[in-house]
């Protein structure tokens, strides 16, 4: 039987190593430059969460098939002459899905180990957003989760409150996963696509 939960954390550590490596790119930073921001964007958020958690070993440690993939990622990226045309624009759909995915499985992860639903969804938020913002700071970009023209964690914050309220309405393990995952890469990609703002300058019309 597929392990849906191992698939979905595959498809987050691809998404958000891929924003990593295109920013890298865009950067012209070498193949050691992109690895690092591939690595750092993709794991840095589950990283953080594991040590506040004392969750050991790191997962990253304990599955290192996902730095080895995104070591290999990082080989094509680097020799691949058309990603050196990706502009940083393109990483919106991948970090909407890492965001995601990461949101949600994280706050699952906190909730295993027994912490509340504000505690997990703090926790969600984290490894979420922590990666993303590691990737843009080491980039010399504002990150996300702290630009007003940007809703970021907020969504995170809200997908993770929606997946706990649907696992406590519906006896089934993918449906709320599923509800959760979906509400913040759309709720993303349309607040990026339409501009919506939590704030919005005085000034502004």
């Amino acid at each position: 039987m597929i392990d849906i939960i191992y698939v979905l954390e595959m498809v987050g550590i691809v998404a958000f190593a891929i924003s990593g490596m295109i920013v890298a790119r865009s950067k012209n930073m070498d193949p050691v430059g992109v690895f690092t921001i591939g690595f750092i964007t993709a794991l840095g958020g589950g990283t953080l969460r594991d040590l506040i958690m004392d969750n050991h070993p790191l997962y990253w440690i304990k599955h290192e098939e996902q730095p080895m993939l995104i070591l290999a990622m990082a080989v094509v990226f680097s020799y691949w002459k058309k990603a050196e045309r990706l502009r940083e624009s393109r990483i919106v759909f991948p970090d909407a899905i890492g965001l995601g995915v990461f949101s949600i499985l994280g706050a699952q992860l906190a909730l295993d180990l027994g912490h509340s639903w504000f505690v997990a969804s703090l926790l969600g938020v984290m490894t979420g957003t922590f990666g993303g913002a590691l990737r843009d700071t080491l980039c010399n970009e504002v990150p996300y989760i702290f630009r007003k023209d940007q809703i970021y964690a907020s969504i995170s914050f809200a997908g993770c409150w929606l997946y706990f309220v649907c696992q406590w309405f519906l006896d089934n393990e993918v449906l709320p996963l599923t509800i959760g995952l979906l509400f913040i890469v759309i709720v993303r990609m349309l607040a990026v696509r339409f501009d919506i703002r939590l704030q919005r300058d005085s000034h502004s019309n």
